[in-house]
């Protein structure tokens, strides 16, 4: 089976993205041979739901109920980071469910582009924890719950263990090593590239919106900039970078680590001695949602047992499903970096604190100039 037939079967449904990555991995296959820009639309049928969404949940082993019901996949449409995804909804662009992360979630309640969550709807919704339901900006004490919490898990530092040289503990400055100059990576994004500079800087969380902080993080991304090979949204060009040796080193979310290390690839995920970047993502309703049957739908289907144990044992990322959890046993879970105790983890990091549009606006007009050499 050829790369064409494959991808049009992950599409389908009828491989998964881990068996596609581990045959193109197999078969040698660089950064450039399959551009997976082709994820970003999976055909369905004209009735069905929209789902806006990161790259990477595009994928049918969380919709295994939805397709179920309905006999096909929702529609896909993907975004690079979550200020781009509403600037475009803003602009006019309606989706039905779309998947922003908790430092976004007051500034997309406060668009109005958004609707409560009927949560009486959802089948999982006694099973998902209350902890992260609670979320700033969520007014659930209030009787409005606006992001139903699906995934949550790290940002930081996947590399090569038998490329990479760690000086001591394992550490941000990984990513501002010298001696790799062209073999590092990072996301694109400023939602996680610009925190994790802030981590770098030494600047804390709830210092992250002073002027003085800003010129910190600033300075850190400039000094970076020239040592890195790329920035990109796509996560599987950095997972195949990584495992051809093209790069020792990226700034990836969990499943990164996770996928490479299932095809054999010798990575690790660190664990930074200032910290990981800790999130928490959900989904959410578009006010004028063409399909709102549908739509709940899509979030029923993501936060079903299922679609939990996947992202979990494939994905390495913690689920909103308490019973996700009951799938697996202690010693598992604390291999993959999780807790069915989300403060765990979470509260061993660095959790992003949600700031106003301006500085968002502030932060990305920077980091794309950065980004440019600038």
């Amino acid at each position: 089976m050829d790369i064409k037939d494959q991808l049009g079967s992950m599409r389908a449904g009828e491989i998964s993205r881990r068996t596609f990555t581990r045959n193109l991995l197999a078969a040698g296959v660089g950064i450039t041979a399959a551009p997976l820009a082709t994820r970003k639309a999976m055909a369905a049928a004209g009735d069905q739901a929209t789902f806006f969404t990161w790259g990477g949940y595009d994928i049918p082993e969380l919709f295994v109920p939805y397709k179920e019901k309905n006999g096909e996949l929702p529609n896909f449409s993907i975004f690079g980071g979550s200020e781009e995804a509403l600037t475009k909804m803003r602009g006019g662009f309606v989706v039905d469910v779309s998947h922003p992360c908790n430092s976004g979630l007051p500034r997309w309640v406060q668009s109005g582009l958004f609707q409560p969550i009927d949560t009486s709807r959802l089948t999982n919704w006694g099973d998902v924890m209350p902890e992260l339901v609670s979320l700033p900006g969520n007014d659930a004490d209030a009787g409005n719950v606006w992001l139903a919490p699906f995934d949550w898990g790290q940002t930081s530092i996947t590399y090569r263990t038998d490329l990479f040289e760690v000086e001591g503990e394992e550490s941000w400055d990984m990513l501002w090593d010298e001696r790799y100059s062209g073999r590092l990576g990072s996301l694109a994004s400023g939602g996680d590239a610009w925190w994790c500079g802030a981590i770098k800087a030494g600047v804390p969380m709830d210092q992250i919106h002073t002027d003085e902080a800003f010129e910190k993080i600033a300075a850190v991304m400039r000094e970076q900039r020239p040592l890195l090979r790329t920035y990109t949204d796509d996560t599987t060009t950095l997972e195949q970078a990584l495992a051809s040796g093209e790069m020792v080193a990226a700034m990836t979310w969990n499943s990164s680590a996770t996928v490479l290390k299932a095809e054999g690839v010798p990575v690790k995920f660190a664990s930074p001695k200032e910290g990981a970047l800790t999130w928490v993502c959900g989904l959410m309703i578009h006010k004028d949602a063409p399909n709102i049957d549908k739509a709940y739908e899509v979030i029923d289907s993501l936060l079903s047992v299922d679609s939990g144990k996947f992202m979990i044992n494939d994905y390495g990322y913690g689920h909103s499903n308490n019973k996700s959890f009951e799938q697996f046993d202690a010693e598992t879970l604390a291999g993959l970096g999780l807790s069915d105790t989300p403060a765990d983890i979470l509260g061993a990091g660095h959790f992003q604190v949600p700031q106003t549009q301006e500085w968002e606006t502030k932060m990305n007009t920077v980091f794309e100039e950065i980004k440019a050499g600038f």
